[in-house]
């Protein structure tokens, strides 16, 4: 696994030891771990949000996250796959859709009509929500973060290698290979209808 390191040649994990021991070296390193993870959470977000100033605030809030939550770092998984958890999980609820406000003064006849039907539009949510619950139910964490890594962030198959730190032969795509067969065959049971972008 390739990890990142400093100038100084530090990895993550070294780093986040000595953010964790306190003192005025701990603050040194934990600035210095959030410096070299400010681009590739910026870069998740900007995935998610598509506008660069509302990827820019999540991104901020992420990295606030990870200082806070540098304590209970446990080295159970790569460094890089915890930063990205926590980015999917703010950025997920970020694009949660808003409650709508009542405004009597808007006029329906000024409502744009929406291009898909209120029938397609709930089929389509339906459908969504049940492939996430195979997900859920069905995958492993890590073949979850790496399905959603593949499919959905678009990262190639070695960038998601390095960021979950697979150590196979066959590095993430074996793990890939793996959660796609798992998901259809859960899709199957639950006689939900494979499209195409399913576990693609």
């Amino acid at each position: 696994m390739v990890k990142r390191s400093a100038p100084t040649g530090r990895t993550d994990e070294e780093l986040v030891r000595l953010a964790q021991a306190g003192g005025a070296a701990g603050r040194e390193a934990a600035a210095e771990l959030l410096e070299r993870w400010r681009g590739p959470v910026y870069a998740w977000c900007r995935r998610f949000a598509r506008e660069h100033e509302l990827a820019l605030d999540l991104a901020q809030d992420v990295l606030l996250s990870v200082y806070r939550s540098l304590g209970s770092f446990e080295f159970r998984a790569p460094f890089g796959a915890w930063v990205f958890t926590i980015t999917r999980h703010r950025c997920i609820r970020a694009m949660r859709p808003v409650a709508l406000v009542r405004d009597d003064g808007a006029e329906m006849d000024e409502l744009r009509h929406p291009e898909a039907g209120p029938e397609e539009s709930a089929e389509g949510r339906i459908r969504e929500e049940q492939v996430l619950e195979a997900i859920r139910e069905e995958l492993d964490p890590q073949e979850q973060q790496a399905l959603w890594l593949r499919c959905i962030e678009r990262m190639p198959v070695d960038e998601v290698t390095r960021v979950l730190g697979v150590e196979s032969a066959t590095g993430a795509r074996g793990l890939l290979q793996t959660a796609r067969r798992k998901l259809r065959a859960a899709l199957e049971r639950r006689g939900i209808a494979i499209e195409e972008g399913d576990a693609t």
